[in-house]
């Protein structure tokens, strides 16, 4: 990421040595309209961070600290980071056509964390992403959830600490159009299918063999990376992210889920205007996208952007996500104006670009709403969420700023053409495996 490193360069040269101390100031933001999410907007509001957390919420008469950093943010909004269920910043790729399957392969071995889409990402108020491979696949590969910050490296980004130990995203799965195609490819819907489910019950097979063994490694079947993702599914430590489009898809993808013990996140749904109360009886959550031009693939012909409104009446947890480049970065809060427009009510859609996108990756201790405690993501508006006049002015990570509108390299990432993004430009695509 090119502003880290002349931000680095700059404080190298003139021997800038901030002290520790003054890096764990605290700063205090006073004035502005907070919209906590995980409760009701606080009028002439005071949030105070610290150390990476948010150590306070409240309206004027909240206690800011003698040696806080105080920001006037009056006239302005703040809300949590924008947390983007389903993205493809980075330049990764996952499995390719030589099988239908590739449990086993890892996005996070192909991000390139200077990718200046993660710029797009901050210019766009987002602080959170679950970076997807492509879903020319049943399965394409593992997930990688990701703070945007400054970076260098993956390591700078992941939400884990250990990629060896732990479990750092989730599973992309597909069904529909994309995955189909000759052999190894299924040439139907049903043989799709029918080919995942193999797949899980030798992973069944697999974790009772294991189980069977005791942690005798004499006993132990040979390692076998796929099953171990597929465990990790089973199990329900790894979350199976769905792209999923066509009612019936939509339903497959549900009864798999329920065959084999796991709840996937629906990804796309275009059709869940046809089945939301299925989706909602099911407690599956869905994870939807805001198309707002014509085009795209036949199976999304009956995409409607009531479907978060028919989702939120039947009760399922619903967020919103960019699909990025699909939707650019930069616009995702106007999904959740699209929403409103199409009968959501004003906070589940805002609740669908924060705090729902976090319980869906499973973070919703860390991420998501402005409560004491979590990590210190957020975003400093200039009006109204929904408002197309609004601006993303400041967004913050763990406390620290990583965007500014005011200043003049920020900025080009905000307004600029797809020139700026050349790297994030080029994952635009006609491979196969590049379906979103």
């Amino acid at each position: 990421m090119k502003r880290t490193f002349e931000r680095a360069a700059l404080v190298a040269a003139l021997g800038l040595a901030v002290p520790l101390a003054a890096q764990e100031r605290p700063h205090a933001f006073r004035g502005a309209t907070l919209y906590p999410i995980s409760s009701a907007p606080i009028q002439d509001g005071v949030l105070v961070v610290r150390g990476g957390k948010i150590v306070a919420v409240g309206g004027p008469g909240t206690a800011i600290p003698s040696d806080a950093v105080v920001h006037d943010v009056s006239g302005k909004v703040i809300m949590p980071g924008l947390v983007d269920t389903h993205s493809h910043i980075g330049g990764g790729d996952g499995g390719d056509r030589s099988a239908a399957l590739h449990p086993s392969v890892r996005i996070l071995d192909a991000i390139d964390a200077r990718d200046d889409g993660f710029q797009k990402a901050q210019a766009g108020g987002i602080t959170t992403v679950n970076v997807m491979p492509g879903s020319g696949l049943l399965m394409s590969g593992q997930t990688a959830y990701l703070k945007v910050r400054d970076g260098n490296t993956i390591y700078d980004l992941l939400l884990c600490r250990d990629v060896q130990k732990e479990v750092c995203g989730g599973l992309k799965m597909a069904n529909g159009t994309n995955p189909r195609g000759e052999a190894p490819m299924p040439g139907t819907r049903a043989r799709a299918a029918a080919m995942v489910r193999e797949r899980f019950v030798k992973a069944q097979e697999y974790r009772d063999k294991v189980r069977k063994a005791g942690g005798d490694a004499s006993k132990l079947p040979a390692r076998d990376l796929e099953m171990e993702t597929l465990v990790e599914v089973l199990d329900g430590r790894r979350t199976v992210h769905f792209h999923t489009h066509r009612a019936d898809d939509i339903l497959t993808a549900i009864r798999i889920g329920e065959e084999f013990g796991f709840r996937p996140v629906l990804h796309h749904v275009s059709e869940a205007w046809k089945v939301a109360d299925q989706i909602a009886a099911a407690k599956v959550p869905a994870s939807i996208i805001i198309i707002d031009s014509p085009g795209g693939k036949l199976e999304a012909f009956e995409f409607s952007i009531t479907s978060g409104a028919a989702l939120e009446k039947a009760g399922a947890l619903t967020a919103f996500h960019t699909d990025d480049a699909i939707t650019d970065s930069r616009f995702f809060l106007r999904s959740a104006a699209f929403g409103v427009r199409a009968g959501m009510s004003r906070p589940k859609a805002l609740e669908a670009m924060t705090l729902a996108g976090a319980r869906m990756l499973g973070l919703e201790n860390r991420i998501g709403s402005l409560d004491r405690g979590k990590d210190a993501d957020f975003i400093v508006l200039t009006g109204d969420p929904l408002s197309v006049y609004t601006h993303v002015q400041e967004t913050w990570v763990e406390g620290k700023k990583v965007f500014d509108r005011a200043n003049e390299a920020d900025r080009k990432y905000a307004v600029g053409g797809y020139g700026v993004y050349r790297n994030a430009a080029m994952h635009v695509h006609t491979g196969e495996e590049g379906h979103r």
